[in-house]
């Protein structure tokens, strides 16, 4: 069974810094795509940053840039998100997501608020 379970969201203030993790299981995750992804109410779902298999390229959305760091560590199956010097209109639900061809697997979410 494919399991894909983020944690480490809660709530901040702004310039504080968070560290989202996911825990994969169930598929070839050296082999994937890994990706987070974040949504705010009524808004897209859209990329924040990914990390590729085989020697870990990364690519960041301009927002998190210079700000957010991908990793992942294909021992343990797991992908992390450190997020610093976090912003109010970081607020938003994040989701862990690995990616193959035609193969994709998302997590549930976990929420991040950043409010003053």
């Amino acid at each position: 069974q494919v399991q894909l379970v983020e944690s480490g969201g809660g709530l901040v203030q702004p310039g504080e810094s968070l560290k989202l993790s996911c825990a994969a299981s169930g598929f070839a995750f050296s082999q994937y795509v890994l990706a987070w992804y974040r949504q705010s109410p009524g808004k897209e779902r859209t990329l924040v940053a990914l990390i590729r298999p085989f020697g870990g390229f990364t690519m960041y959305a301009d927002s998190a840039k210079g700000r957010f760091s991908i990793s992942r560590d294909d021992d343990k199956s797991t992908c992390s998100l450190q997020m610093n010097n976090l912003k109010p209109e970081d607020t938003a639900v994040y989701y862990c997501g690995a990616v193959r061809s035609t193969s994709q697997y998302w997590g549930q979410g976990t929420q991040v608020t950043d409010s003053p």
